[in-house]
């Protein structure tokens, strides 16, 4: 890469509890690809929803990537002091007429798929709380991009709704957050789970409006529980292994779950050389289209 196009990668945690298995793949994953080009790693931390942020957990989270050797470049980033430049873009975006105020609540609207749009030409009940959304009929269609995994990639915005940018409770969402602050760390590459791979439209139609550059993405496959349920914190994943012999065994895990084909004995070598190997041999063309990746059995 040129020094214009100097990879610059991430990971970017909700602090709503400690990492589980599946952050960890999302992770490694990220650590990876940044790695193995000589890029830059960072770690940002999405703390705009207080109420679902326990204090401490974002610290327990930062222990847990160092026990596993992800040591990031770079200060850590918060989400928690950047609302005057989430500001900034929601004023850019209603001066285009791109976001508007709704009243609505989901009950109101609960019938239909995606909220049907009642509050674009003007508020439907003014004596209410406003959330500020995003209009999808606006927006260039379809939305394409290509994922370095999955491939071409279509959608018609308006199948996927005029998507909350700022919440009736004055707090910031996550679209608008992640989208200036990928641009504002400069953010080459997105590496993430496939269950976001649908708020990419929403994305990539925020960076056109604002101006920003346009990332490369990765979906990876997605860790479930042996229920077929993603792991989070509503299904009880556990967290990660905090003593040695579990930190290696769940990053060699993670590194078959990613489809690296980890030589059998690495299992029982330090985080270090785990990790030199998995950098040395990180191959997305190992990688399998397939969605899913099943939780694996504890050791």
């Amino acid at each position: 890469m040129t020094q214009s196009t100097r990879y610059r990668g991430r990971f970017a945690p909700t602090p709503s509890g400690p990492l589980h298995f599946g952050s960890l793949v999302a992770a490694l994953g990220s650590y990876l690809d940044a790695r193995a080009v000589g890029g830059t790693w960072l770690v940002r931390i999405e703390d705009i929803d207080p109420p679902r942020c326990p204090p401490g957990t974002a610290s327990t989270i930062l222990r847990q990537l160092e026990a596993f050797g992800l040591h990031w470049d770079e200060t850590v980033y918060w989400q928690h002091d950047r609302d005057d430049t989430y500001q900034r873009a929601l004023d850019s975006l209603a001066a285009q007429g791109l976001a508007y105020p709704c009243s609505c609540s989901r009950k109101q609207w609960q019938e239909f798929a995606v909220y049907p749009g009642w509050c674009r030409e003007g508020l439907r009940d003014p004596q209410k709380p406003v959330a500020w959304r995003l209009r999808s009929d606006l927006a260039k269609r379809p939305i394409e991009w290509q994922d370095r995994l999955l491939g071409w990639q279509q959608f018609d915005p308006e199948t996927l709704g005029d998507v909350i940018l700022k919440r009736k409770d004055a707090l910031w969402a996550y679209q608008l957050a992640v989208v200036v602050d990928d641009a504002d760390q400069a953010i080459s590459d997105v590496v993430r789970g496939v269950d976001l791979l649908d708020n990419t439209p929403w994305q990539r139609q925020l960076q056109v409006a604002l101006a920003l550059p346009e990332p490369r993405y990765l979906h990876l496959p997605l860790v479930v529980n042996h229920e077929g349920q993603k792991l989070s914190k509503q299904n009880l994943a556990p967290a990660l292994a905090d003593d040695e012999h579990g930190i290696r065994h769940q990053l060699f895990q993670a590194l078959q779950a990613l489809d690296q084909a980890p030589p059998g004995e690495l299992v029982h070598e330090p985080v270090t050389t785990q990790l030199h190997w998995a950098v040395t041999h990180w191959s997305v063309e190992r990688l399998s289209p397939s969605a899913h990746r099943e939780l694996p059995q504890e050791p």
